[in-house]
Parts: structure tokens; C-alpha cells; sequence
């Protein structure tokens, strides 16, 4: 593997390592009006997107040039899919020969099919169902038509009471191999009874029902994973606001390194499924960025994470 000659030594062996990257550029837009989101049915101005567009093509042409091996989760505040610049993206990156995963987080609003320009053996969706925004048979066929061409993909729900039967119908509606996560809803407490009913849907829910106790702790971000703005400015993740430094200089390279988590609680998957006291890069192995757990998951996977059955493993938090 070669490495640009203005890196040092040490930093040539930090390069060498494969790196994480959490991607959010400025894109804020969304099709959806989910009540419990700040940006529903937010509209981005013609500049807004031109410059969304634009980070986004330093970011790939970074990514093809970068020494290390990269994976990458598109984590956009609004819905990146309906964008041809991310569609197009996102697939042309999966044929970079140092990318090992490209994945998003969308509400699988757009047509399946601009997967067809995409390696699937490197790309995964990470879905949400909101039932009160799309017909179910739609969403549904969303999931049937992905199943089909062989795209990997995991859908989830908000775990509010109002969505729990619109829940257990798309589990029932949808094969054993697809994951069905659940989100706790934010500053929602959950009795015993509940969090049981959404845990026979997921059975990994524990995680998300009790924000983890960060403070102090060991985690993978700022080291192997980071998170990146549209102006490559890189942070440890999206929750602690600290700059290691930009992408695009070279210089967040030299700040990489383990360092005890600055925030007292962890509530977000992004996040606490990076903590090297939770046992989830075990549980998601394989998985990991787009929420897919061992022993789920469609289409290709990836080298050394084929499924288990369904069911082996740790289920509970």
C-alpha cells in the first residue's frame, strides 16, 4: 500500500490502520413531518444543497485517495436518498478497492433500484419505518424489493406506544433475516412491561432503553472511528464538540488515539455501540454500521461476518 510522501512514519502507520468515518455534511432537509424530529419537513435553499453537493465530492475524492482502508455511515440530519448526488455517491464508492462499507441511514423513500449501480458485497441500509409518514404497503415493498435485488439492509422503529402494533405487523410481514431494531424514544421511560413487549420485537433492545454512563470511559471514537462535517472538520463523534483537526489538511491523524469519554451518559446507537464496555462490536459483528446484528442480515456479507442462525449469540443487554 502506498503512502503519500508528506506523511511522517508515525503518521504512515496510523494510515495504516482502518478507519470509521461517521459522515454528516450540511444537508438538514427532509421529506417526512415526524413530530418528534427538529428537521421535519425542513426545506434546504438552492445554496444550502449546492454546497451539500460539493462537500460531499471533496469527501469522495478524500476517500479515493486516502491511504488507509475506509468505511463510512452517511448519518444526514434530513433524507440523503432522495439526492442523485448521494445515490450516484454512495454507489461509486462502494467500488473503491480501499472501501470495505459504505452505508446510510434513510427512510427508504427512494427507489431501490440506483442500487444496481453499487458493489452490494460493500453497501448496507439502515432503514426506519415511521408509520404515520408512508402507507405500510409501501414501506413494505420497499423492504420486499431490496430482499430481492440482494441489497443488505435493517429497519427499525422509534419505540413509541402509538407505533408498537404497526411493529409487531411489519416483524411479522418481514423474514426471520431481516433485523427489526427498536430505538428507545428519546427521554421516554420505559416500565418492565413495555421495554418487554418491544424486546419481542428486538431482542438487542435493552441496549437502547438506559443511556450508558460514558464518563471516563474507553471508546473507539477519536481513534479508529471518527466523525466528519461537510467542511472536514473532524470530531470524535457527533456528540462531543472537540476538533481533532480537518480531513483534508492530514492534521486530525496526529490526535488520533484512545482517550476516556468526556460526556457523562451515551443514548444514541452511533455512539455507545463504539464503548469498549459494551459488548456490541460481538453482538453487530459484521454489522456494525448499519445495525445489523450476527446471525441477521440479506444480501452479501461481508469477510469474516456470515450469519449465524438466527438467535445465537448474546440477545440482551
Amino acid at each position: 500500500m502506498s503512502v503519500p510522501p508528506s506523511l511522517s512514519l508515525a503518521s504512515a502507520r496510523e494510515a495504516a490502520r482502518p478507519l470509521t468515518i461517521l459522515y454528516r455534511g450540511p444537508l438538514a432537509s427532509c421529506d417526512y413531518d415526524c413530530g418528534y424530529c427538529p428537521f421535519a419537513k425542513r426545506r434546504d435553499s438552492r445554496a444550502r444543497l449546492t454546497a451539500d453537493r460539493r462537500a460531499l465530492t471533496r469527501f469522495a475524492g478524500w476517500i479515493a485517495a486516502a491511504p488507509e482502508r475506509i468505511s463510512v455511515l452517511f448519518t444526514p440530519w434530513g433524507e440523503a436518498l432522495v439526492r442523485p448526488w448521494y445515490r450516484r455517491t454512495l454507489a461509486e464508492l462502494t467500488h473503491l478497492p480501499n472501501v470495505d462499507r459504505v452505508a446510510v441511514q434513510t427512510n427508504l423513500g427512494a427507489r431501490p433500484s440506483w442500487t444496481e449501480a453499487a458493489d452490494l458485497r460493500r453497501l448496507a441500509l439502515w432503514g426506519t419505518y415511521h408509520p404515520d409518514q408512508v402507507p405500510y404497503e409501501r414501506f413494505l415493498g420497499r423492504c420486499r424489493e431490496l430482499r430481492a435485488r440482494g441489497v443488505r439492509f435493517a429497519v427499525g422503529i422509534v419505540g413509541l406506544p402509538e407505533h408498537l402494533a404497526a411493529a409487531r405487523r411489519l416483524r411479522g410481514d418481514l423474514p426471520a433475516e431481516v433485523y427489526l431494531w427498536v430505538n428507545a424514544a428519546e427521554g421516554r421511560t420505559y416500565t418492565d412491561a413495555e421495554a418487554a413487549a418491544w424486546t419481542d420485537l428486538d431482542p438487542h433492545f435493552g441496549f437502547s432503553r438506559h443511556a450508558h454512563v460514558s464518563a471516563g470511559a474507553a471508546c473507539r471514537t477519536g481513534d479508529t472511528v471518527v466523525s466528519v462535517d461537510g467542511d472536514g472538520v473532524v470530531r470524535r463523534c457527533h456528540f462531543v464538540p472537540e476538533v481533532l483537526g480537518n480531513l483534508y489538511d492530514g492534521s486530525f491523524r496526529a490526535a488520533l488515539g484512545r482517550r476516556p469519554c468526556p460526556r457523562p451518559l451515551c443514548d444514541c446507537h452511533i455512539g455507545y455501540v463504539h464503548m469498549d464496555a459494551l459488548p456490541l462490536y460481538d453482538v453487530f459483528a459484521g454489522g456494525i454500521l448499519e445495525r445489523i446484528p450476527a446471525g441477521y442480515g440479506t444480501g452479501p456479507h461481508p469477510a469474516g461476518g456470515a450469519p449465524r442462525p438466527t438467535g445465537a449469540g448474546p440477545e440482551t443487554a
